[in-house]
């Protein structure tokens, strides 16, 4: 006979997802069991098993709900009739805005995504991959004589825009919505002028 799902079946995955990643977070994923997973969840260690079959399918859940969601908002983004600098702009405001509250999440990548089977990390990095992507195009767009020219020069920029979003997002965590739009601006003002343009702000 085949089992049902109960009607609350992505309710209570979601709030699995929520806490487990929390506890990931906290603990450090390879400190952290399924059993203080069950109880910071507030339900049985099988009735965790009955959702995942093991803690690399929980992890692989968090990352892949994540990173599917962040990939869909940005790389979803209607940039049309938009100059490439006036596209970063929105590219590094979206960024940060689709950040908000997802502190665990970002944090245990890191340390997640090695874990995981080949086939399981090819899934991640393939949204990872699409996001710097999204940002590359609009850079190159940005200096097709330099960066447009230049892959490595080009990569190099990419990830530096993604090591100033992410430093104000992990060191920032309670930032109002004000604040992430602001600072985003001034990552995209910075990237596009260099810190003379930036301080003309």
């Amino acid at each position: 006979m085949v089992r049902t799902i109960a009607k609350d079946h992505d309710d209570k995955r979601q709030h699995i997802l929520t806490v487990a990643a929390e506890v990931f977070a906290r603990e450090g994923i390879a400190r952290a069991s399924m059993n203080e997973v069950a109880r910071a969840c507030g339900i049985s260690k099988a009735n965790i098993y009955h959702y995942y079959a093991s803690k690399d399918d929980l992890i692989f859940d968090i990352l892949d709900t994540y990173l599917a969601e962040l990939r869909d908002w940005i790389c979803g983004l209607d940039l049309g009739g938009q100059t490439p600098p006036e596209q970063l702009h929105t590219i590094t405001r979206e960024f940060l805005l689709a950040y908000e509250g997802m502190d665990h999440q970002h944090k245990i990548q890191s340390e997640g995504l090695p874990l995981l089977s080949p086939d399981k990390q090819d899934v991640l990095k393939g949204y990872q991959r699409e996001l710097v992507e999204t940002v590359s195009k609009t850079l190159c767009g940005c200096a097709p004589d330099t960066l447009g020219a230049d892959k490595s020069k080009c990569r190099d920029v990419t990830m530096s825009v993604f090591g100033m979003l992410n430093w104000f997002y992990m060191w920032n965590p309670k930032a109002t919505k004000e604040a992430r739009i602001g600072y985003a601006s001034e990552v995209a003002d910075l990237t596009l002028n260099g810190v003379q343009g930036a301080a003309r702000r």
